[in-house]
């Protein structure tokens, strides 16, 4: 009967080391918020502009940072034959600042032309696919 006491004893005495080693080795913060690295800010510029009569669409863009604040511009030219310009300014303290500006009349005109309309045409494959089933 002793032995039996005294082999159930080391039994418990046994887990009891394995529960407390386990919870030892684990990390004291398992969902503690992780170390922040800081991006390296990186200065750069970019500029473009399309122009593409045949579709109708004019507009630009120009940007400058200094890795810390933004600036730039772009431009669009509207249906109603004004050219809008947006100039803005964006930091990490004041946040997206724009001025937004017109030149020109807008122009509504009395009358419009036919709506342009695009006529499918005829498919015809470029070659003649062999069948595979041969």
């Amino acid at each position: 009967y002793q032995q039996q006491r005294l082999e159930m004893f080391l039994l418990k005495v046994a887990a009891l080391v394995v529960v407390l080693g386990s919870a030892v080795a684990l990390p004291s913060d398992l969902y503690g918020a992780q170390p922040v690295y800081k991006d390296e800010t990186i200065p750069y510029n970019y500029a473009y502009g399309v122009k593409d009569d045949y579709a109708g669409t004019d507009f630009g863009h120009n940007e400058d940072s200094d890795g810390n604040a933004v600036k730039g511009s772009y431009n669009v030219a509207l249906p109603d034959g004004r050219i809008q310009t947006v100039n803005y300014v964006a930091d990490h303290y004041n946040g997206y600042q724009a001025q937004v500006s017109y030149k020109g009349e807008a122009q509504y005109p009395h009358e419009y032309g036919p709506a342009v309309t695009f006529k499918p045409q005829q498919y015809q494959p470029s070659y003649q696919p062999q069948p595979s089933y041969q």
